[in-house]
């Protein structure tokens, strides 16, 4: 395998799957099964989602909404998405634990790194949930961070997109995929991967990310076995 320890980063809207917002079972259940083969060939998954398929904290702040309100609402859809994606790993016959930044004890542990890395040591899935606890951050900042304290090899960002482009390959059919990229290169060609926080945190601390497309079955396995999938980037 070409990864023993992995943080997987899923944007809230990919659990809507052919809806406009909540969760979709079917959607649910397909990643769950993409996650199990990957820990079935002993690869440590920890685990990071948005939550807009529920709510977004800038979309609240935008129609007047208090910023930080809305953060923490937004921290709060994080938990729902976490609390079903370990149902539907569990169900498929994954132990997973969900930690949150925030303490909701009767539903989830708090996060604790040590614990952390002792559940993923032992096979288990481990989800982050309510970011990084802190208003004005963003999920993908919290799944850089994440990834970095427990010590991950790399972010693995599943999109509905096969990699970064130098354009929208959604709005432009002549777009040009890059099949590795420096962090440096997509600062100066003014790409989308990350925020730039996110973003900043993983080049100072020389974290990988790759980028590739969640939904086309199988891409997960072929990824961590070591096939091109996506679009890597890094400081070489």
């Amino acid at each position: 395998m070409q990864y023993k320890r992995i943080l997987l980063k899923l944007s809230g809207e990919a659990l809507m799957g052919d809806r406009q917002y909540g969760i979709d079972p079917k959607r649910l259940k397909e990643y769950a099964q993409e996650i199990k083969e990957v820990v079935d060939r002993g690869i440590e998954v920890a685990i990071v989602i948005g939550g807009g398929n529920i709510f977004r904290g800038v979309a609240g702040a935008s129609q007047g909404m208090d910023r930080v309100q809305g953060d923490h609402m937004g921290m709060l859809a994080t938990c729902i998405n976490g609390l079903a994606l370990q149902s539907a790993l569990e169900d498929t016959g994954v132990y997973t634990r969900l930690q949150t930044a925030i303490e909701i004890k009767e539903i989830a542990e708090p996060y604790i790194k040590r614990r952390a890395i002792r559940h993923l040591e032992k096979g288990r899935v481990v989800i982050f949930g309510a970011g990084t606890g802190n208003p004005y951050f963003t999920t993908d900042t919290a799944a850089v961070l994440r990834a970095i304290e427990i010590n991950a090899d790399a972010i693995l960002k599943g999109t509905r997109v096969d990699g970064i482009y130098d354009v929208d390959p959604e709005k432009n059919k002549n777009a040009v995929k890059f099949e590795t990229i420096t962090f440096k290169d997509v600062i100066e060609k003014g790409l989308k991967v990350m925020d730039m926080t996110a973003f900043t945190l993983s080049e100072e601390n020389n974290l990988p990310i790759i980028v590739f497309d969640m939904n086309t079955k199988g891409n997960l396995l072929k990824l961590v076995s070591g096939e091109q999938i996506g679009t890597i980037v890094d400081n070489e």
